[in-house]
């Protein structure tokens, strides 16, 4: 009897795409047909002969695919035909609940008639994502001795008194551990506040394991981590790839293809997954928790090199470190040296007279073990690493490490023994790709094959670009106001005050505000508050969701905000018909991080502003620019109100980052266009 033939990838897409209620689009097949190439299932792309069995070469695969593409079905189809398993990892919640609750489950029902197997799926978060049962049973493993008592007894308000924020979210948490099927916190509607959550939940160093856990049968993390063992697609986020990759235990199953989806956030995520940082808090913190399991001598040690190192982080200024101090060098060799002396006796003792002791001595050892690592990183220093002290007017100060760059660790821990595809709406910038493959350790487009010969370390891949099925230049106009004077380090700036009321104005409202700072956007807010009658929301008065939603319910109304605004609104419709940005978004000056990134480009011969401070800004004015156009029928203005972006000699790199826009430094015409813009809308409500 003759096999069945495979089916065709043009047959699976059409399939998924008709679940899912939508329509294929050109930039979603070439996304597709791209994706089975580099992972290896090009038996699945049509060919003229009627299809052949040969395998592809595992190539690396950047998609830049515009909002509108499609994409998460450009590679959850030729993934899921590919039949091994595949880890998706995304940035943000959103996309993962996407992926989990909407596109895999009508994905998996329309393929399975014509793969005839049915895939099966999973999502999975860091441990500390998940609530801990021994905590909520048992509680925290208490530090002090005054502390003893229940959170969730304290919480209870006694008659005719009102509970405390934090308690009634404990109440709800406990309520809610007995209906939860996953633990998962972000299942929990309305949600906690982080101290509360803190409460129930631990880290992984923290966790005493499943065989030693009194609930470990019944463990919502291992509960995960067990489906994901069984399933041919694993949902997870960057920052769990990034701990997987980083700490050299795997913490993800064993898989042939990986797909990260915005793919822009990717090299900020492993950096702050890589970030140590030690302040007075945590110190003490690992003093208390220690010094009922350890001996008096090595609890004293501890305690007096945590003193010492809070007496230098109060007169601590913010700023890099590019040499160690010599008092805070010996600060840290002390606290190195006596938090490895208890990290030892904890080791050796056992304290029947402690109460839970297996989960006080995880915590502790969890905390000082922290506290060694970090300081033994910081003394024994590193020309590939950047030590900065911050400084928080609510926390204080705080001493912080980051690598240089992540880009040899994503080469050598992402791109071995498996495909990577890497795909996001703004992935080339000012053109091309070399940017973000630069930052991913890769090297540029066109030489990733001669590299890879000389080097068989250096990945090989290449990079697509399937567009949109917006018309950006019908649909959009990039206005610079070019008139106004360079913009300087002050947020109010008078007259870009008055260029954005009057656009606000020939908007009639419907504007989406992006600064540069947090200060800048209160201020704008304040100001136009006092000049319109158009209700101005400003971020943090409001969560975010709920600031959002009033945004896009109400189009007379206007959303300023700053970094998360740039990234994370998705309001199609008449509500978003302007977006400003106040300035363009370079890093600031004093950012210990970039600018010494900057200066090691610079030192290797490179244009460091180009390569850091300019890369930065074009990624995010990408993202923000972004926001205008979420639909085929959105027509709008993006407002550019910094004069450098016409007439500086970056600017036209900036302005190649962004959607192809209709492009002016016309003041009039951007007023009369937002004019007639409302109006249309207008008629339409």
């Amino acid at each position: 009897m003759t096999p069945s033939p495979s089916p065709s990838l043009t047959d699976l897409l059409h399939a998924a795409v008709t679940a899912v209620g939508g329509a294929e689009r050109p930039g979603q097949v070439s996304m597709a047909q791209a994706v089975a190439e580099a992972i290896g299932a090009t038996r699945f792309i049509d060919q003229d002969d009627g299809g052949g069995e040969t395998k592809g070469e595992h190539a690396h695969l950047l998609v830049q695919a515009g909002t509108g593409t499609g994409k998460s079905l450009g590679y959850l189809v030729p993934a899921i035909a590919h039949g091994e398993r595949v880890v998706i990892a995304t940035a943000t919640l959103a996309l993962q609940r996407q992926l989990v609750e909407r596109d895999l489950p009508r994905t998996v029902d329309a393929l399975h008639p014509l793969l005839r197997r049915r895939p099966e799926f999973a999502m999975l978060k860091g441990r500390s994502n998940y609530l801990c049962l021994h905590r909520l049973h048992e509680g925290v493993p208490h530090e002090e001795e005054d502390g003893l008592f229940d959170p969730f007894e304290a919480a209870a308000p006694l008659p005719g008194q009102a509970s405390s924020k934090l308690g009634k979210d404990l109440l709800r948490l406990r309520d809610w551990a007995d209906e939860t099927e996953t633990g998962d916190r972000d299942d929990m509607t309305p949600g906690v506040s982080d101290r509360a959550w803190g409460q129930v939940s631990v880290s992984s160093r923290e966790c005493l394991g499943a065989s030693k856990c009194t609930y470990g049968a019944d463990c919502f993390a291992e509960a995960a981590r067990e489906r994901a063992k069984l399933s041919d697609v694993i949902v997870t986020n960057h920052a769990l790839l990034a701990i997987d990759a980083i700490e050299g235990a795997p913490v993800l199953p064993g898989h042939e293809v990986l797909i990260i989806d915005e793919a822009h956030e990717l090299v900020s995520r492993v950096t702050g997954a890589a970030t140590g940082e030690l302040t007075p808090g945590q110190v003490n913190r690992a003093v208390r928790r220690a010094a009922k399991l350890v001996n008096e001598k090595a609890a004293d040690a501890l305690q007096t090199a945590a003193e010492s190192f809070e007496r230098l982080m109060e007169l601590a200024l913010p700023g890099r470190l590019e040499e160690i101090p010599e008092d805070l060098g010996y600060a840290l060799m002390a606290l190195r040296d006596a938090s490895r002396t208890v990290i030892s006796a904890i080791g050796s003792t056992r304290d029947k007279s402690v109460q839970d002791e297996d989960a006080v001595r995880k915590q502790a050892l969890a905390s000082v073990e922290n506290v060694h690592a970090v300081a033994e990183r910081i003394v024994e220093g590193s020309e590939y690493d950047v030590v900065w002290y911050e400084r928080h007017d609510r926390f204080g100060a705080s001493l912080r490490v980051a690598p240089m760059s992540v880009s040899g660790l994503l080469r050598e821990k992402l791109f071995t023994e498996r495909s990577v595809v890497l795909t996001s709406a703004t992935l080339k910038l000012g053109g091309d790709f070399n940017g973000v493959g630069a930052s991913l350790g890769l090297a540029p487009e066109g030489m990733a094959e001669k590299a890879g010969a000389n080097d068989p370390t250096m990945p090989r891949w290449k990079g697509l670009d399937v567009g949109s099925p917006f018309d950006y230049r019908k649909q959009g106009i990039l206005y610079v106001a070019q008139h106004l004077a360079q913009p300087g380090r002050e947020a109010g700036r008078a007259d870009m005050l008055d260029e954005l009321t009057e656009l606000v104005q020939a908007a009639g409202g419907r504007t989406l505000g992006l600064f540069s700072s947090m200060r800048a956007a209160q201020t704008a807010a304040e100001e136009l508050r006092g000049r319109l009658d158009t209700p101005i929301l400003l971020q943090g008065e409001e969560t975010l969701g709920e600031l959002i939603r009033t945004f896009a319910a109400d189009p007379q109304t206007c959303l300023f905000g700053t970094l998360s605004l740039w990234q994370g609104v998705d309001v199609p419709g008449p509500s978003c018909q302007l977006v400003v940005m106040d300035r363009i978004p370079f890093p600031r000056p004093d950012d210990p991080l970039m600018s010494a990134r900057q200066k090691a480009v610079e030192e290797a011969g490179g244009n460091g502003f180009m390569a850091v401070a300019a890369t930065h800004a074009a990624l995010l004015m990408a993202q923000g620019a972004g926001r205008l156009v979420r639909a085929s029928g959105d027509r709008g203005v993006v407002a550019v109100l910094d004069p450098r972006l016409a007439k500086a000699r970056y600017g036209s790199f900036l302005r190649a980052s962004m959607p192809d826009f209709w492009y002016t430094t016309d003041r009039n015409q951007a007023r009369r266009s937002l004019a007639a813009i409302d109006a249309a809308a207008k008629a339409s409500e």
